[in-house]
């Protein structure tokens, strides 16, 4: 029973098929012609690429054309095929024809179920025909047949459905995330039809777009839409360079374009967060991006009709694109060192600027530490506030910043390691599947962070120290000595007496970045609802967050700070001399009671938040001024019609008969995969 007639051709257009089909027919007995498997293949494919890639997918609208189920086609099966072919719900009435064995219109659940598992390798995720979502198509019992509209709409939520059950499948532990192995399998599985080598390769960086190195359910979900809905994502990135006055486009760009575009549908931000980490491969998500980086997740195996593959005035070709595409991929090894120097760079002067901005703050913490209450005469601040005025009376301004040279020498190495330190540390101690580091880890990663900067930053806070408290020597009438430089001071102390005080250096910098960086973690989660739903923290958020990481962080470590100044300090006159760490302990801890480990703590919590935050903001301010192209984006100018029409352009007037087969293939592969065997292997 023929559930849907198609409609007839013309005259015209029959005596057209009627040729074609007897030009590809290889068959012939008893003087009619027919066509084979082969021959039916090779003619509906639209290019011998299309032919090896969608060779089974062929097989079956073979078997869909082949009604008597004769194993050929006359020209008369040939003709109807082609009628079906040309109606605009092609894909779907093919995709039934194929479930509907008995030609009744309508089809069973047993039906159903053994043509989707029929090519089914072993290793492929079972799919429960038994779920809930199944029992609203077919009932409790099971027994309620499926009728053709009804089976459309199965076929629009069944990717979703398998989605859900194969991440159910490999979070076996219920922790609500999956590896990034087992994010690309299911992505092969689902919509492998619908990804090109591009996305393919850099679907496992996705791990890396929030917290943690484990994908949940909502990245699964918004990658998943976004591949569906790949069509509407041309139009709007198009759509989004054609206004944009640099031919770029940014995320804010593509969002407020959607808004205009879309009446009914929206893409969600971690939908947009995903689109642009996926066509910057993984780079800054801020930064504008050329049309042609987008063009990389387009399949172009998908853009067939004479149309796309015409060039117009104004308009590129797939290929043009594709070629500019294929310009910036990969960046040379040469471009990476250099990319590498310019963050190097500008992180480096970003640290500078922060560090300048608080040194005034870190001269004063370093007096009053450096203060000995109980030798008379030697009490010459009351308190930081005091501190601040008499260095610029008695030194002026300039004196606020003595020793600042070798502590700017030292910020870019030293932010450089414990960064770097922290991160290696905890790639090898969190859960491979998961991406969750515990505690434990976080705190070891931190201390040995803290640890590996002491080879940097101890001989350079000597130094500085040491320049920082001689001002001082300009008020005692006792011992009044020329001021010294950092190179004198560097020959006086020697290779081993730059390490004088490294002890206490540890004992303070191992747990400052073991509290810091933990806290810091944990306070973009806990406070900010980092990774929630796709959120990313902004600059404010950030500056917030590492401020009051810092706190704890730089007051509790105070104790071991006074200690390390004193060691490093060389002493005057009349002033206690330390041999060693336990040796300051004591002293201190006798002459001028507990209190004294805490001596410039305030001060210590006034300088390390706000420097947090003006590095950062002289960071991007930075990038902003002074830009640079390392080959990510074209320096071309842009193009500023559609560079190719679209499955769903104003320009696109394919062959409702090529629109026919191609969306068939779609529908079949989005059911199983494994009956159209046209996967992007990983």
């Amino acid at each position: 029973m023929d559930y849907h007639q198609p409609e007839s051709h013309d005259s015209l257009e029959l005596e057209r098929i009627r040729r074609f089909f007897a030009d590809n027919a290889s068959v012939e007995q008893d003087g009619v012609r027919y066509m084979s498997p082969e021959d039916f293949a090779r003619a509906v494919s639209p290019n011998q690429e299309f032919y090896k890639g969608q060779k089974d997918g062929y097989g079956l609208l073979f078997q869909v054309a082949d009604r008597s189920n004769r194993g050929r086609l006359d020209v008369e099966d040939y003709i109807n095929f082609e009628n079906v072919l040309a109606r605009p719900d092609a894909g779907f009435e093919i995709a039934f024809r194929l479930f509907d064995e008995d030609h009744d219109g309508r089809i069973t659940l047993d039906q159903f179920r053994q043509i989707v598992t029929s090519n089914q390798p072993k290793e492929a995720v079972p799919f429960d025909f038994n779920s809930d979502w199944m029992t609203l198509f077919v009932g409790k019992n099971q027994k309620k047949d499926i009728t053709y509209e009804e089976f459309t709409q199965l076929v629009k939520g069944f990717q979703a459905e398998r989605l859900k059950q194969e991440f159910k499948y490999f979070d076996k532990s219920g922790t609500g995330s999956i590896s990034p192995e087992d994010f690309q399998k299911i992505m092969l599985h689902v919509a492998g039809h619908k990804l090109n080598p591009y996305v393919v390769e850099v679907l496992p960086e996705l791990s890396k777009l929030y917290t943690g190195d484990a994908i949940s359910f909502a990245n699964l979900r918004a990658c998943y839409n976004v591949i569906r809905q790949m069509d509407m994502v041309e139009r709007i990135a198009r759509k989004a360079a054609m206004t944009s006055p640099t031919g770029q486009i940014t995320k804010a760009d593509f969002q407020n374009t959607a808004a205009k575009m879309l009446r009914f549908n929206v893409m969600t931000p971690m939908e947009v967060d995903v689109l642009f980490y996926l066509a910057a491969q993984g780079k800054n998500l801020e930064s504008p991006l050329a049309m042609s980086a987008f063009e990389r997740l387009f399949d172009p195996k998908l853009l067939t009709s004479p149309v796309e593959k015409e060039q117009t005035n104004g308009v590129a070709t797939t290929a043009d694109v594709a070629a500019l595409a294929a310009e910036v991929v990969h960046l040379s090894a040469a471009m990476e060192a250099l990319k590498s120097a310019y963050n190097f760079t500008l992180g480096s002067v970003a640290g500078a600027v922060g560090a300048t901005v608080v040194y005034p703050i870190d001269l004063v913490k370093t007096r009053m530490q450096n203060q000995r209450s109980k030798v008379v005469g030697q009490v010459l601040y009351k308190n930081g506030i005091d501190c601040f005025k008499k260095v610029v009376k008695n030194e002026g301004f300039k004196g606020l910043y003595s020793g600042l040279a070798p502590q700017l020498l030292g910020v870019a190495p030293e932010k450089a390691i414990k960064l770097t330190m922290n991160d290696l540390v905890r790639s090898h101690l969190k859960d491979k599947k998961t991406g969750e580091i515990p505690l434990w880890g976080e705190i070891l990663a931190g201390c040995t962070a803290g640890g590996s900067q002491v080879v940097f930053t101890n001989p350079l806070e000597i130094v500085k120290i040491r320049l920082q408290v001689q001002g001082e020597a300009a008020k005692n009438a006792v011992e009044a000595i020329p001021r010294q430089s950092a190179a004198h001071i560097v020959r006086q102390l020697g290779l081993f007496g730059l390490y004088k005080g490294a002890a206490a250096c540890l004992l303070r910098d191992i747990p400052f970045s073991g509290i810091y960086f933990p806290t810091y973690a944990h306070l973009k989660k806990s406070m900010f609802d980092e990774g929630k739903n796709g959120k990313r923290l902004n600059a404010l958020e950030l500056l917030a967050a590492g401020a009051l990481a810092g706190m704890p962080a730089a007051y509790l470590v105070t104790p071991a700070d006074v200690i390390k100044t004193r060691l490093q300090v060389a002493a005057r006159k009349g002033e206690t001399t330390y041999t060693g760490l336990s040796d300051a302990f004591v002293k201190i801890l006798r002459e001028e009671g507990p209190r004294a480990f805490f001596k410039g703590g305030v001060a210590r919590v006034l300088r390390s938040s706000p420097q947090f935050g003006v590095t950062l903001a002289t960071y991007e301010f930075l990038q902003r001024v002074f830009p640079l192209n390392f080959g990510e984006t074209p320096q071309t100018p842009y193009i500023k019609k559609a560079a190719v029409a679209t499955t769903l352009g104003e320009n696109n007037v394919a062959e409702p008969i090529e629109v026919g087969r191609r969306n068939a293939l779609r529908v079949l592969n989005d059911l199983s995969p494994d009956l159209v065997r046209a996967q992007t292997k990983p």
